[in-house]
């Protein structure tokens, strides 16, 4: 043995600083459920959104479902709606400051009225030049009546000084309504290459999670601003083009440890018209998502009520397709067992993880160890 306690103080301090940041910038996986979808309801339209579970039935019906499972149809009736997003951006257009002012109020008053989803915010407009004043004015509104739990969404965002400033923003809001240090959160939408790529050739991404000192929740992929800032032609903008999966790909290192959860984008091919353009759209739907489940984006985007059935039927296939296996290669990690899979620690944390989402999301009613075990497995507290 040549080191001794001096040498291995010497190494500590040397990497203190280092260990700090590792603590800070890549704490691990956000502990609690995370929503399978986010639904963005323009703020104009909101008053509809309590129908999405109704009509979503409605559409099974109509067009004979072709993956009946009663447990989608109790989940469409009791929650359909995971996350909602009133929107002012894109869907909601732009219009004159009394009319999105008034719309702000209403949607505040619809949303504080309940009965309300489990998880909700609002996506304001970007912080460009042109609509970043009234898109502060959206958000300052709609904290003046309403102020429980709620994330906002950042589109269209092009480098890290927006995504400060949106933390200066929050701070001073936090102040000026009494509210928490770190009440307020928000997910940024990755909707242009400059959110991926910057102009130095480092990944952009990177510096937007940096930027927000905490309050990055979430990382939105956007399929069609994203692919058509591109270059990619209107036909082929897809979930599945090689510039979407590139971009998603570079979202996903950047995000990897550090709490902040990643969303896939939408299709924007909807279940309407006759039973075959359905079942087509179905289809299509249904296979998107589960692409995306396999390569790890646990969230995506639905744009209408009929997408509802084959988001959660292609979300609780996912999750019973692989519920055995998972179980026993935990179990024989556990009470290491040659089990043929030289599983390591990270991957029975996966496993863990990858169980308590079917708990989550009601794909499982049993996966094979309590909530609290696999809590515990992959270093969450339990939310």
């Amino acid at each position: 043995m040549r080191l001794n306690e001096t040498d291995y103080d010497e190494i500590d301090a040397s990497l203190a600083a280092h260990d700090a940041f590792l603590q800070a910038r890549y704490p691990g996986d956000r502990p609690g459920r995370q929503p399978v979808h986010t639904v963005y309801v323009p703020a104009d339209r909101l008053d509809d959104f309590r129908d999405w579970g109704t009509l979503a039935l409605e559409a099974m019906d109509r067009h004979d479902f072709p993956w009946p499972d009663p447990t989608v149809r109790a989940k469409l009736a009791r929650e359909p709606i995971e996350d909602l997003r009133v929107d002012f951006e894109d869907g909601y257009g732009v219009r004159d400051d009394d009319q999105e002012d008034a719309a702000v109020r209403k949607a505040a008053a619809i949303l504080a009225g309940g009965p309300r989803p489990p998880f909700l915010g609002i996506r304001v407009k970007s912080l460009e030049a042109s609509t970043r004043h009234r898109s502060l004015r959206t958000l300052d509104l709609f904290l003046d009546s309403y102020q429980d739990l709620f994330t906002i969404t950042l589109p269209k965002v092009s480098g890290p000084g927006q995504v400060s400033a949106m933390v200066a923003v929050c701070e001073k809001l936090e102040r000026s309504y009494g509210l928490s240090t770190g009440a307020l959160s928000f997910e940024i939408q990755v909707e242009l290459p400059s959110a991926v790529l910057a102009a130095d050739g480092t990944a952009a991404v990177a510096t937007l999670i940096t930027a927000a000192a905490g309050r990055c929740t979430g990382l939105h992929y956007g399929t069609y601003d994203y692919s058509a800032a591109a270059g990619v032609a209107a036909a082929y903008q897809s979930m599945e083009h090689p510039a979407a999966d590139y971009a998603k790909a570079v979202m996903q290192a950047a995000a990897a440890q550090t709490g902040v959860r990643l969303s896939d984008g939408s299709t924007n091919i909807l279940p309407v018209g006759d039973t075959a353009q359905v079942h087509a759209a179905w289809e299509l739907h249904r296979r998107l998502v589960r692409r995306s489940l396999e390569r790890g984006f646990y969230q995506g985007w639905d744009l209408h009520p009929a997408q509802l059935p084959t988001r959660y039927a292609a979300t609780y296939e996912f999750f019973r397709d692989g519920r055995d296996t998972a179980v026993t290669r935990l179990h024989r990690y556990l009470d290491r067992q040659d089990s043929g899979i030289a599983d390591e620690p990270a991957t029975a944390r996966a496993l863990g993880g990858y169980l308590l989402r079917g708990l989550d999301c009601g794909a499982l009613g049993d996966a094979g160890f309590s909530r609290t075990r696999l809590t515990a497995l992959t270093g969450q507290d339990e939310a």
